[in-house]
Order: C-alpha cells, then structure tokens, then sequence
C-alpha cells in the first residue's frame, strides 16, 4: 500500500494571508498540534528573512517532537555568487534542520525580469544550491516556482530547471501553480506528461496557489 505524505505550509505559506501574524509562541504551539496529528513534514518559516524565523528554528529544537519533521524554506543562491557566500544558504544551515525546501524559478520570463539573469545562469542556481545542501547531509526538496506558466510558455526550458535540481541529488520535485491560474485538468495533463515521460520513478509533489 503507498502512503501519502503531508506537507504542511501553515507557518509560512499560510502566514501570508491578510491579517494573520503569528507569534514565535503560536508558530512552536501550532508545530506540537500538527506534531500530535501525525504530518509528516512542516514548513516552519524562511530563516534568513525575518528574526522571527530565525527565533523559531533556534526555539523548535527544544520541543519534544515525535512525527513531524520540520522544514527550514529559501530560495536558490542569488545570481553570480558563490553558494559559501550566499546568505540564504547559510541561514538554512544555521536552521539545523534535516530537511530543508528550496524555490527557483522555472519561467524563462520571470529568470529574465524577475532575476535580471541569464537562462544558463539561472541553471547553475538551481544546481549548485541543491549540491551545496546535499554535500552538507540535507534532504532537499526543490520547488519550482512558476512551473505551469513556465511549462506552456518553454517547456524545454522549464524541464531543464527540473533536470537541473534532479542530476544535482534533489530528493523531491514540487511543482508549483504559484499563480494560482492553472485549470485542473491542465495540471492533470502536465503532472502526468512529467511524470511519465520525463521523471517516471522520481517522486512529484503539486502545490497550488489561490488566483486572486
């Protein structure tokens, strides 16, 4: 029998919404409840982004936690700098947590505008950020972010990201609907073209994002 893994984003993701600002006391609170519903992995925040998070990942080490594995978030390194020198990196490794989750982008549009860098740079990012993470003994999984606008826009290219993360030792893709306009049945169409084709035995995630 498979089982389904659940991976929870409350702490950050969830913490996004309008009118919603967690406490360093609610964010460990709500990580010893999901702890006692038995999820599996929980995104606990961007350490590196706020003192919060920061505060967080120092503070949750000290829970008793007996199920969750909790997940330190950032992003790929930044353009043209070395992963040993790159800040968000580093704030993972000072998480300390076994699991850490890393977003790049699979849009050559958003590599062109959003990051002001080239398509080849943007695959070394990905690529080397995940070397990086697995060379210090992180389970790493990597979100790409963008990746069914990318997917219809260049699909050469949004496979590349994903070929780039995976021959680096990434230990899950997720595919992200980070706009949220992504119909079912295209997603459907794209999840299983990815994943019979392209990454038969690999493991793929979906996450999907409320269009406003």
């Amino acid at each position: 029998m498979k089982k389904v893994k659940l991976y929870d984003t409350t702490l950050r993701d969830g913490a996004q919404r309008e009118g919603i600002s967690f406490s360093l006391e609610d964010k460990l609170k709500i990580t010893q409840i999901l702890d006692n519903l038995r999820i599996d992995y929980l995104e606990g925040g961007w350490p590196g982004s706020n003192p919060k998070d920061e505060l967080f990942f120092q503070a949750v080490h000290k829970l008793k936690l007996k199920n969750i594995t909790v997940v330190a978030f950032s992003a790929t390194r930044y353009k043209d700098r070395k992963c040993e020198n790159d800040p968000n990196l580093l704030a993972l490794l000072r998480a300390r947590t076994r699991t850490v989750c890393i977003f790049g982008k699979s849009w050559d549009m958003q590599v062109i505008h959003a990051l002001k860098t080239g398509l080849a740079e943007n695959l070394k990012m990905i690529s080397e950020s995940v070397k990086f993470l697995k060379a210090k003994g992180k389970e790493v999984i990597y979100d790409a972010e963008h990746f069914f606008d990318g997917y219809r826009a260049n699909k050469k290219y949004a496979l590349a990201t994903l070929k780039a993360a995976v021959d680096a030792g990434a230990d899950n893709l997720t595919l992200c609907d980070t706009n949220g306009g992504t119909l079912p049945h295209q997603i459907a169409e794209i999840i299983r073209e990815v994943k019979e084709v392209f990454f038969p035995n690999f493991p793929i995630t979906p996450a999907f994002a409320k269009a406003s």
